[in-house]
């Protein structure tokens, strides 16, 4: 176990720089195409790729939600998610993105109690809140004008959070291929109706800018699969925070930025805070339903499969259960 713990996590790790990667590049695009135009580019070139992917998908049965309301929802949430996350990577610091959209696991912990039913006893309370002050450290409201890219990115992680948690919800039941397919549809379709309005021409090295960025999307996702197939989750979940290294290395390296005490000491308390709630999750008598540990992917952009759905089912999250205290 140990070795495929270790096999799961340099997985994992690698997974995440190659999310870095993709947010690089993100961040590049930004500077000069409004995020409409990047996500509806980024759309067009995955889309291929994740069509193949959605092939795999033998389930019996039709392309209508089982769960249309919840279905929807989780769609703005996943296209809105995309847009004020990519707005953010492009006018804000890589670390100071990271450090805003790594708010999701706490806000996941708090939208579970309504949506799945889930007890949050004191410790987790306490780690919720910590996180949260560790988000105000960073945005420092009173010190520094909050902007436009601070909000798009505290509404990223928390539009982000509420698709996971509706995923945990629903995800069991629904088809993988309709869990990928309607928020691609409908990215593709009303990032489409605002092309129009924002529209910028693009040299050919920009074109295949958009085509690896989608690319290295696609592929983080296979590699992140692989390591949750070789590794427990309580293992793997922690990965994602090694995000805030290659931000700042790219950060200096590539937009000559550098990481403030304050952004620091606030992305190290709500990582800490990240993990301490993942670290009770993987204890079988702290929570019923692990909705932080069983989101296996970053916040959703709509722009690549989600790790989740193309996990084989006995690695998928069980429904609580009629009988569970905590069941909805």
């Amino acid at each position: 176990m140990a070795k495929t713990n270790l096999n799961g996590a340099l997985l994992g790790l690698a997974a995440f720089a190659i999310y870095a990667v993709h947010d690089v590049i993100v961040k590049s695009l930004g500077g000069t195409y409004a995020p409409f135009q990047i996500m509806f580019f980024a759309v067009m070139f995955s889309f291929p790729l994740t069509v193949l992917i959605m092939m795999r998908d033998k389930t019996m049965g039709n392309l209508r939600p089982r769960h249309p309301w919840w279905t929807a929802l989780r769609t703005v949430a996943a296209v809105v998610t995309g847009v004020c996350a990519f707005y953010a990577f492009a006018v804000l610091p890589l670390a100071q993105t990271y450090a805003i959209l790594f708010a999701a696991p706490l806000l996941i912990t708090v939208l579970s109690i309504p949506i799945l039913g889930e007890t949050v006893r004191l410790r987790r309370w306490i780690a919720v809140v910590i996180g949260l002050v560790g988000v105000l450290i960073v945005l420092r409201p009173g010190q520094t004008e909050l902007t436009l890219g601070h909000w798009a990115a505290l509404v990223a992680a928390g539009t982000g959070a509420l698709a996971s948690v509706i995923v945990r919800k629903i995800g069991r039941e629904e088809r993988s291929v309709v869990l990928l397919l309607y928020p691609m549809m409908t990215n593709f379709v009303v990032m489409g109706t605002a092309l129009p309005f924002v529209y910028r021409p693009m040299p050919v090295e920009h074109l295949g800018a958009f085509g690896l960025m989608a690319a290295l999307g696609v592929l983080a996702s296979l590699v992140l699969i692989g390591a949750y197939r070789s590794g427990e989750a309580a293992v793997i979940a922690p990965m994602q925070y090694s995000q805030i290294i290659w931000a700042t290395a790219f950060g200096f390296l590539i937009f000559d930025e550098t990481v403030d005490l304050e952004t620091g000491i606030g992305a190290a308390i709500v990582i800490a805070s990240g993990l301490y709630i993942v670290l009770r999750e993987s204890r079988s008598s702290a929570s019923e339903n692990m909705p932080v540990l069983r989101t296996r992917s970053r916040p959703e952009t709509a722009i690549s499969p989600r790790v989740s759905s193309l996990l084989p089912d006995d690695a998928k999250p069980p429904l609580p259960g009629p009988s569970s205290p905590n069941s909805d």
